[in-house]
């Protein structure tokens, strides 16, 4: 397939806010924890791209449930899966830091409620690429996930992913012809310099970073400037900032 075949599109969605039901919690590692979600309030939701962002809305201390209609506390999370036959929607939220996600995530039990709005509109690549390079940190990981769950079968796939430690890789759904390199942070391993020491491929690929923003720049950089990647076929964004409280940054011209 040639260039002028391949294309990106950007497809709206209606804004909605929705109280849903908390039916399983599961402990994928230990810094990880998948929450489904059901109810009522799901139909008509839609979520077309891998990397899209739902604003979850939690609940104030001492409650079970948010007032979607008031200003509760959120966060920016990935669909890690929706399902809209079974009813369900799934999300993975990381349990470092004190913030009010991971503080929700750690005592989350079934039969509580969340509160979920948007995505507002999806990042939808078509075309098939020679192959596929996802990059990124703990908060990258639904959305790359996703992804290799949504490639096609034939298809090639080059993962990069920096993570706490060893207790934190995971078994991943994925083209036979994947593979993955999991970057130890407590090993004294860095996701640019993994990314700089990479054999790419040949062929052209499409390629996904997100992870902190001042580095999913650098690794953009790296890759238009010194892979000569098309920019076309490279997106970037700042999933979090060192410092700075509910980031969500793109670095696409």
């Amino acid at each position: 397939m040639n260039a002028m075949e391949r294309s990106v599109r950007r497809v709206r969605h209606e804004l909605k806010r929705r109280l849903l039901e908390v039916r399983q919690v599961e402990r994928i590692t230990p810094g990880f924890v998948r929450i489904t979600l059901g109810g009522e309030d799901l139909a008509g939701y839609v979520s077309d791209g891998y990397d899209d962002h739902s604003k979850l809305f939690f609940p104030a201390p001492g409650a079970d449930r948010p007032d979607i209609e008031g200003s509760p506390v959120m966060r920016d999370y990935t669909p890690r899966r929706h399902d809209a036959a079974a009813g369900e929607l799934v999300f993975e939220i990381a349990l470092h830091g004190d913030g009010p996600a991971a503080e929700w995530a750690a005592q989350a039990k079934v039969g509580q409620f969340l509160g979920v709005g948007g995505p507002r509109g999806s990042f939808v690549v078509e075309g098939d690429f020679d192959w596929y390079l996802l990059v990124g940190d703990e908060s990258a990981l639904p959305a790359i996930a996703r992804r290799l769950e949504e490639l096609p079968a034939s298809a090639k796939a080059v993962v990069v992913v920096e993570i706490a430690d060893k207790a934190e890789e995971r078994e991943l759904t994925a083209p036979e012809d994947t593979t993955v390199y999991w970057v130890h942070r407590d090993a004294g391993q860095a996701l640019l310099e993994a990314v700089q020491s990479l054999d790419f491929p040949p062929g052209e690929p499409y390629a996904f970073v997100a992870c902190e923003g001042n580095l999913a720049k650098e690794i953009r950089q790296h890759l238009l400037e010194v892979r000569g990647l098309d920019k076309r076929w490279v997106k970037a964004a700042g999933y979090w900032r060192k410092g700075a409280v509910a980031v969500h940054e793109n670095f696409n011209d």
